[in-house]
């Protein structure tokens, strides 16, 4: 066979928030190395036959470094194997996909891309919070919160002198610096979520302002892995979960009327 990565985004955690392309990717795969943050539900799809390996990080504890990660890519793609990286969110968006595929375009691996459902969009989503919207939001930021360095973005400061709506990844290690940065801006009343483990079913939120949201952060034991919305988008949130009951209470009243 010819030697194939194929770079898969999981999708922000919710294992049927996956692509149809994703799962045709996974079950074609001979090798799967995948990250920590990837639903361990979407390794069914896997073959049988195919080798699984975890290659992710927990709580800054590498299983491997990155530089192991694409060797091991290499290594396997080069035995004949189509290797499946699987990878949280989408691969091209704090993912370092690119990174692997240059890296393997190196050693003459075909490679393929699957694009996969971003956290950044589908977390706020799901918890009902537009990240634009009119009249409160013409554009947003996606920014890392940390960055390779260890140290806090710098486009934090420039996002925060902007009208838009600041999604951070990554970012619950520098909260403090996050909270005294917009202060400083005079944005100390400005609404933000902290969304941790979105879109699972143990997800968990905080909703507060810039000035009281680590008191919230402490009171609900918030922690990574999270996202952090900061805007007036966050007051524009959709009461989901009561619309959720209106129509299985219209619903139940249509199967009585049936029955």
């Amino acid at each position: 066979m010819t030697p194939k990565l194929t770079v898969v985004g999981a999708g922000p955690g919710d294992p049927d928030l996956i692509t149809l392309k994703a799962i045709k990717a996974i079950a074609s795969a001979d090798v799967i190395m995948y990250d920590a943050l990837v639903n361990k539900e979407l390794l069914q799809y896997a073959s049988k036959k195919a080798e699984l390996i975890f290659v992710g990080k927990r709580k800054g504890c590498y299983a491997y470094q990155q530089n192991q990660i694409n060797e091991l890519i290499v290594v396997s793609a080069l035995r004949g194997n189509h290797v499946v990286r699987l990878k949280g969110g989408d691969p091209f968006i704090f993912g370092r996909g690119a990174e692997e595929l240059d890296y393997a375009k190196e050693y003459a691996i075909e490679v393929a891309v699957v694009p996969g459902i971003s956290s950044s969009a589908a977390v706020p989503a799901y918890q009902g919070i537009p990240l634009t919207k009119r009249n409160a939001s013409q554009s947003f930021w996606v920014i890392t919160g940390t960055t390779k360095s260890h140290e806090i973005s710098t486009d934090i400061a420039l996002a925060a002198k902007s009208t838009a709506t600041v999604v951070i990844l990554m970012g619950m290690g520098k909260l403090s610096e996050i909270v005294s940065i917009f202060s400083s801006e005079g944005k100390a009343d400005t609404p933000i979520a902290i969304i941790q483990n979105g879109t699972r079913k143990d997800e968990k939120v905080g909703i507060g302002t810039i000035s009281s949201i680590e008191a919230i952060v402490e009171e609900k034991q918030l922690s990574s892995p999270a996202i952090i919305i900061i805007g007036e988008v966050v007051n524009q949130r959709v009461d989901l979960a009561s619309m959720y009951e209106k129509a299985n209470q219209t619903n139940r009243i249509s199967q009585r009327i049936s029955a």
